[in-house]
């Protein structure tokens, strides 16, 4: 299944079930821009990110290969939505303030993307990049949700999630990198939000694909039995992963 298909299928589950970024992320970020006219959020799905930097630019810019993910994106006037690959854009030269991929870095082809990043920023333009990792659980959560949901899926997660995993340290970036202290993700979920994240996986939708649903329900069982009442809100921390680099003013 080629990626952008694993977000078109089921993008309304997937625009309500995945959390949503700290403002302490985006505070961050319009700060640290030469201005804040134009934000190009790239890869945007359905505008989890997008819509969190409309206080902070006068325009925005959000582009996404899956015409339902866009379909069901959070519209707003300062938002320009448009299909397309992230590693074409029709902004032009120098005009960017600053890039944003959320979640989606490690899907990108590198070596026609970063001349775009770069062509579209304005000198001393930022360009940062974030995602997240597992939820952090502890206790008996934390071994159900290992033993039902991440070992029987693992076979099934695209090669590309190992970039994430490592906190995009196999990237070469072309940027200065910057120096900040990131902010915590977290989120307040009851029992049927934290189940409708994990249904969200990509792996799980492939596994579901290949085995049936039968290993989810079972997991959905299991984690029941630990969570208290359903209704209950837990607060849940993610691993969460951040890079920030600035366009140099003079390239050679």
């Amino acid at each position: 299944m080629h990626h952008h298909r694993l977000f078109n299928d089921k993008s309304e589950i997937y625009e309500k079930a995945r959390p949503t970024y700290p403002a302490e992320l985006f505070n961050l970020l319009s700060n640290l821009t030469p201005s804040n006219e134009l934000e190009w959020d790239c890869a945007c799905g359905n505008g989890q990110a997008t819509i969190g930097l409309i206080d902070k630019f006068d325009s925005i810019y959000a582009t996404d290969i899956s015409e339902e993910q866009i379909k069901n994106s959070k519209m707003h006037p300062k938002i320009n939505y448009k299909v397309a690959p992230s590693e074409k854009c029709e902004l032009p030269n120098e005009s960017c303030d600053l890039i944003c991929v959320a979640q989606a870095l490690h899907w990108f082809d590198y070596d026609t993307f970063w001349p775009e990043a770069l062509r579209v920023l304005k000198p001393g333009g930022i360009f940062s990049a974030w995602g997240y990792n597992w939820p952090v659980l502890g206790g008996d959560l934390g071994t159900k949700f290992n033993k039902f949901i991440l070992d029987v899926v693992e076979p099934y997660w695209a090669s590309q999630n190992k970039i994430i995993w490592n906190h995009f340290r196999e990237i070469n970036f072309p940027f200065e990198p910057i120096t900040f202290s990131k902010p915590p993700m977290e989120v307040s979920w009851n029992l049927v939000e934290f189940l409708d994240f994990i249904y969200t996986f990509s792996a799980t939708r492939r596994c579901i694909e290949d085995v049936g649903d039968d290993f989810f329900k079972l997991a959905c069982s299991e984690i029941s039995k630990v969570w208290e009442a359903p209704e209950k809100r837990k607060s849940i921390a993610f691993d969460f992963v951040l890079y920030i680099g600035r366009k140099e003013t003079q390239i050679e």
